[in-house]
């Protein structure tokens, strides 16, 4: 049956309301697999070697709707409801949301471009992924480890437009009230920085009192050429005044790929000032009891920003993606975040070097498996802290 078939029937009331120009797909993704994976050099709370089965390693299981209406003209309304879970126990992702992915509804228009309302990717995610040889997954693998902004983030409450494809260049725009993302504060107390916990996370009445993003993006993609370039920034809420600190993280990346056919090859550059997007990524700066690093942020979501005056790293990233034959391929890349300002005085960081190889082989245009070792040196800037990822597993889209 039909994907669009199977949507009507588990949605009749709303789909027998759709006019026949209209149309509502079901969709999805399981990914399964077992993995190993050690955190050496830091804290007695920290070392932990962990081997078992893993939920989402090279894409997060999903299932979603998508919808189209057509209204004439050239005009569509258009929505995205798309929920995040984990295949291993049937639990909801992204902090329990129903459709914590995505949920959005939209107008468009190939004259015009889109304007879409709701829970969305921005633009470092959406435009430089198809760069990252890891697309974005492969846990600490991914692009995202070293350039927090495009680590999938999502921003709730976004305003978001995006032109018309243009000879192959199009740009967009995103501005959120309320981006939902758990926000730190680095406060100085007493020659030190300490962390006060804001109500990032939350939507509150007073729009000062919300943590509000921009995100902004443009992306070339023509024949064997990609070029792709974002800006997110994060401005805080009231509860920085708590901390006498008036910082906004902001994070620039440029990245490009050229395929040789014989081999893709991918490099990109990024700035971070202001304090850190994504603490997960690059970061331990957020936490801990040193005041330098929070484990838990190792294998926790790419949920956090962290507010911090002076706070900084430059990011690098090369990779290739070689076909091996029509149904396999190999895969890796050399990340590295390099930090500056209050990161290296705090804590004598080091560079974080990333350092990861993939495979993949298909076996159906839904089905594949993969294989992925990944390792991760100076964990947080901390010298001597590192980790190892290896996974293998079976991907099926639906």
């Amino acid at each position: 049956m039909k994907k669009t078939l199977l949507a009507a029937a588990l949605l009749a009331g709303f789909a027998g309301a759709a006019s026949a120009q209209s149309s509502v797909t079901l969709y999805g993704l399981i990914d399964m697999g077992i993995g190993y994976q050690t955190i050496n050099g830091g804290t007695d709370a920290q070392n932990q070697t962990h081997f078992g089965m893993y939920n989402g390693v090279q894409n997060g299981s999903r299932w979603g709707l998508r919808g189209v209406e057509d209204m004439g003209n050239g005009n569509r309304a258009t929505f995205v409801l798309e929920s995040g879970f984990d295949s291993a126990n049937g639990s909801s992702g992204q902090s329990g949301r129903l459709f914590g992915r995505a949920s959005w509804l939209g107008l468009e228009n190939n004259s015009w471009g889109y304007v879409r309302m709701g829970r969305q990717y921005n633009f470092a995610s959406e435009y430089l992924t198809p760069i990252d040889p890891f697309l974005a997954g492969f846990g600490t693998a991914n692009m995202g480890q070293s350039f927090g902004a495009m680590n999938t983030t999502r921003y709730s409450n976004m305003l978001k437009y995006q032109t018309p494809v243009w000879n192959g260049f199009k740009a967009g725009i995103g501005y959120s009230f309320a981006p939902q993302l758990e926000a730190f504060y680095a406060n100085s107390v007493g020659g030190r920085n300490t962390l006060v916990n804001g109500s990032g996370n939350s939507y509150n009445f007073d729009t000062m009192n919300n943590t509000r993003a921009l995100t902004l993006g443009a992306t070339y993609a023509n024949g064997p050429l990609t070029i792709a370039a974002s800006y997110d920034q994060i401005n805080p809420n009231s509860n920085v005044n708590a901390t006498s600190n008036s910082a906004s993280p902001k994070q620039w990346i440029l990245g490009g790929m050229y395929d040789f056919k014989a081999v893709k090859v991918s490099a990109a550059y990024s700035q971070t000032r202001g304090g850190l997007l994504n603490p997960q990524s690059a970061t331990g700066y957020a936490g801990g009891g040193s005041g330098a690093i929070n484990g838990g942020t190792w294998g926790g979501g790419a949920t956090g920003v962290l507010f911090a005056e002076g706070a900084g790293y430059n990011s690098y990233l090369v990779g290739l993606t070689a076909p091996i034959n029509a149904s396999s391929k190999v895969f890796g890349s050399w990340q590295m975040a390099q930090p500056n300002g209050n990161i290296q005085d705090l804590v004598n960081a080091v560079n974080q070097n990333v350092y990861a190889i993939g495979y993949q082989y298909d076996f159906t245009k839904r089905t594949n498996v993969y294989a992925s070792v990944a390792y991760l040196n100076g964990v947080g800037f901390l010298s001597g802290v590192n980790t190892t990822q290896i996974f293998t597993g079976v991907r099926h889209q639906f």
